[in-house]
C-alpha cells in the first residue's frame, strides 16, 4: 500500500468512498516501521494523503504502528504475490523479529515513533494511536521464532518502551493497545503484558470475534476500567462474529472497527484455518464486506450497517 512503486491513492479513494457510503465514520490503517526507514518523509506525505482523502469522506483514522502478527521477516521492495486460497499470506510484522527480540536495536525504532507521532500529534484526523497490533501473538508462519512465554515478556518490554515514547512526544490523542485474549467469563486473561496495556492505554481497545453472548461479557468486563472501550477488530462469520452484532457495539456504545472491507490481496475472506487445512474457494467469507468492484458479498449485512450507523 505505501511504497511508492504500489501507492494508489485512486484505489484508496474509491475504497474509503464504499465505507462512507455504508455508513463508516472510522478505519484503522497499519503503518511500518521499515517504510519510515527507506524514505522517512515521502512516507509522511503518503500518510497525509491518505488521511486528507479520509477526511473528505467525514472518515477518522486510527493508525497502529507496529504489529505483532503474520510473517516475522519483512523486507522492502516488490512483495510476494498472495498464496491461493490463504488468510494472510504475505502480511508482514512490524518490527521484524530480528528487531524485536534484540533489545539493542530497539533504538532504531525511536525516531519512527517520534517523527510520525509529532508530525500528527495534533491532528484531528487521528482518533487514537493504536502503538501495537497483538504484541504477543503467536508467530503462525514459522512457529519456531521464540516460545510464547518469551514473546510475551519481549513485547511486555518493548509495549512499555513505545508508551514512554509516545507520552514523550505529548500527542493531543488517546494512546492505546488492544487486548485480545480473555478468560471464559469475558474477563481479560491477565499477564505482565495485558497488566501493562489496560494500565497505559488512554481508551482500552480490544479485538473480539466471538458470538455474542461472549461480546457482551467482554464488553461488560471491560466497562470496570471506566474508560471509553473501541472494539478495533470483529467480524469473522464462521466464529460467529457476524454483521448483527454491531446492535451490540451500538446499544452499548461502544465503537466498533471491523476487520476487512474489500476483498483482495490479503485474502481474508478466507479464514485463520486456511494455514492448517485445505479450505473450499466457495466456502462463505470469513472477512471482508465487498467484492473488488464494490458489490456487495451480502446485500442484507450492508443494509445492516446503513441502517444502525444513520440512526
Amino acid at each position: 500500500m505505501w511504497q511508492a512503486e504500489t501507492f494508489d491513492i485512486s484505489t484508496i479513494e474509491r475504497e474509503l468512498t464504499w465505507a462512507a457510503d455504508i455508513g463508516m465514520n472510522t478505519v484503522r490503517i497499519y503503518l511500518h516501521d521499515l517504510l519510515f526507514a527507506e524514505e522517512p518523509r515521502d512516507f509522511l506525505g503518503r500518510i497525509e494523503k491518505v488521511f486528507s482523502v479520509a477526511a473528505s469522506k467525514d472518515i477518522g483514522v486510527v493508525p497502529v504502528l507496529f504489529d505483532g502478527v503474520w510473517n516475522p521477516k519483512p523486507q522492502l521492495g516488490k512483495q510476494p504475490e498472495p498464496k491461493p486460497f490463504l488468510h494472510n499470506s504475505m502480511w508482514v510484522q512490524s518490527p521484524g523479529s530480528d528487531m524485536f527480540y534484540d533489545r539493542s536495536r530497539w533504538s532504531e525504532l525511536r525516531n519512527y515513533v517520534f517523527e510520525v507521532l509529532s508530525y500528527f500529534k495534533d491532528d484531528e484526523r487521528v482518533i487514537a494511536w493504536d502503538l501495537f497490533n497483538e504484541p504477543d501473538q503467536v508467530d503462525v508462519v514459522t512457529l519456531k521464532l521464540g516460545s510464547r512465554d518469551e514473546k510475551i515478556a519481549t513485547a511486555t518490554e518493548l509495549v512499555s518502551t513505545v508508551f514512554g515514547w509516545a507520552r514523550e512526544v505529548g500527542v493531543t490523542q488517546p494512546l492505546t493497545v488492544g487486548v485480545w485474549e480473555y478468560e471464559k467469563d469475558g474477563q481479560v486473561a491477565m499477564n505482565s503484558l495485558n497488566q501493562l496495556i489496560v494500565d497505559q492505554s488512554d481508551i482500552i481497545s480490544f479485538h473480539c470475534y466471538e458470538p455474542r453472548e461472549k461480546l457482551m461479557a467482554v464488553i461488560n468486563a471491560l466497562a470496570t476500567h471506566g474508560r471509553p472501550l473501541l472494539c478495533t477488530e470483529w467480524l469473522a462469520r464462521s466464529a460467529g462474529s457476524t454483521v448483527d452484532l454491531l446492535s451490540v457495539f451500538k446499544d452499548a456504545g461502544v465503537g466498533a472497527i471491523n476487520w476487512g472491507l474489500v476483498d483482495g490481496r490479503t485474502q481474508t475472506r478466507f479464514p485463520w484455518r486456511s494455514w492448517t487445512e485445505q479450505v473450499d474457494v466457495d466456502e462463505p467469507w470469513f472477512h471482508e464486506l465487498l467484492h473488488a468492484d464494490g458489490t456487495a458479498y451480502d446485500v442484507q449485512e450492508i443494509e445492516t450497517f446503513r441502517r444502525l450507523t444513520s440512526s
